[in-house]
């Protein structure tokens, strides 16, 4: 049965960080003006209540990992590291002048690329002239991904010192014959060392990325991981799928042959053994992908109905506004998302002329609106429910057929008027998420856009 369920629902589909998703944003409606007002008016409605998100693209990498979909430079030149701080904290200030008061910062996080690329001093100098014009609120949490290579104790001190209490840094496989095939070369003693010294400093959360699916990757090896890994016990897990694009992302994905990923049969039997080694280790999974001791904050706020996702994965509070600094970082205003410049070139000439360096957006309508909380409640809490006199039901009979198979096959539960995912099902969340996303319905693709849901 579970091998009928692979290749049943086995297709192309969001990982719905967003909805709409970008290949559905209507750009021919955006602008930044509107983009500007749906900004100012969530900020209003929330920055005193609940604070925002802010989250900095960090770029550069010294060499390129072939399995890695992030927007990404490759340099060992760090003179570029002050001149792009530089930009991005003009970026900032100029957001801070659109929105007329102080915003109190509730989440900030630093991705990439790889932000410890960034001498501590650079850092520490980014960080500082975001809080020029800017203050914490209150249970601020701070976060940010180290590449355990370069990591140093003087990152994590200096980072610490500035408020992070929380950094995550990416395994993805501990075998050497796949670390080959993705260019990441990343003994466990140096996984090890930083994840001790972050503790020692006093860090409250470590969290680890764990990949499944990756070329030449078994069974045997993501066993082995896991098993390193719960040796260090990280208070977080993401384990999840390996997002194979390479029509999308070039040759930073063609470092090895298709036929040398693993089936989809297969990952799903990685998926499972993994689930089965973190479930008994004492792991919980919290929402899609993203598995967390019941000490730490994402499980406490999956508890409280507190989890929310957006572009920087799972968080344990809300903000209804995210601002993305840097290149090609995404702001989410809830009622609107718009996208900064792709090419870091681009992004300097954009901000040389005092404007916020957006390339394209989408304006969110009521539907979108509404089906935006139901996909979060799904990609949160495994649950959803609707009023029976919602407009965005009147199309309710075709979200019906498909959602009935779902049920047909195990994955969800359907009520009267809610829908939650069971145990089996939750795999296939981002399937279940696709049976209510309206715009996908009406007009599929005409070429692969995403990586397959398993």
């Amino acid at each position: 049965m579970a091998k009928i369920l692979v290749n049943k629902y086995n297709v192309a589909g969001p990982r719905y960080t967003s909805y709409p998703t970008v290949p559905y944003w209507d750009e021919a409606s955006f602008s930044i003006g509107k983009w500007e007002t749906s900004l100012r008016k969530s900020f209003n409605e929330s920055n005193e209540s609940e604070g925002i998100s802010l989250y900095i693209h960090l770029p550069f990498c010294e060499s390129l990992c072939t399995f890695c979909g992030c927007n990404k430079r490759i340099t060992t030149r760090h003179e570029v590291e002050s001149p792009y701080i530089d930009y991005v904290l003009k970026e900032w200030r100029l957001y801070v002048e659109l929105l007329g008061n102080t915003p109190q910062i509730k989440e900030l996080h630093l991705g990439g690329g790889t932000p410890t690329f960034f001498s501590p001093k650079n850092l520490e100098r980014l960080i500082n002239g975001i809080f020029t014009i800017a203050e914490k609120a209150d249970n601020y949490e701070f976060s940010f991904e180290g590449h355990p290579n370069n990591t140093t104790k003087t990152h994590l001190q200096t980072l610490y010192n500035l408020g992070f209490r929380r950094v995550s840094y990416g395994v993805q496989d501990y075998n050497e014959t796949v670390q080959k095939a993705i260019h990441r070369i990343q003994p466990f003693e140096n996984v090890k060392r930083v994840t001790e010294e972050a503790r020692e400093i006093g860090y409250t959360s470590v969290s680890h990325d764990i990949i499944f699916g990756l070329p030449f990757q078994t069974e045997a090896h993501v066993a082995e991981t896991i098993s390193k890994t719960k040796a260090l016990m990280p208070d977080r897990i993401a384990f999840y799928s390996y997002a194979h694009v390479p029509w999308i992302k070039g040759n930073g994905q063609r470092g090895f042959k298709d036929n040398d990923l693993p089936s989809a049969e297969s990952k799903r039997k990685q998926y499972e053994l993994g689930k089965e080694q973190l479930d008994a280790s004492g792991y919980v999974e919290i929402g899609m992908d993203h598995f967390a001791l019941k000490t730490d904050s994402l499980y406490q706020a999956t508890e409280t109905k507190k989890l929310h996702r957006n572009f920087m994965g799972y968080t344990a509070s809300k903000t209804q506004i995210m601002v993305g600094l840097g290149v090609s970082a995404i702001s989410d205003s809830w009622y609107g998302f718009a996208q900064n410049e792709k090419k870091i070139e681009d992004y300097y000439k954009r901000l040389d002329t005092d404007v916020i360096p957006v390339f394209r957006g989408h304006i969110l309508n009521s539907e979108d609106l509404i089906i935006r909380r139901h996909i979060l409640n799904l990609m949160c809490h495994f649950e959803t429910s609707w009023s029976l006199n919602s407009n965005y039901f009147k199309e309710l009979p075709d979200v019906l057929v498909q959602i009935k198979e779902l049920e047909t096959d195990g994955l969800i539960i359907i009520n009267t008027n809610s829908i939650t995912v069971t145990e089996k099902g939750k795999p296939y969340v981002r399937n279940v998420c696709m049976a209510f996303d309206l715009l996908l319905q009406r007009k599929k693709p005409e070429s692969q856009l995403f990586s397959m849901t398993i």
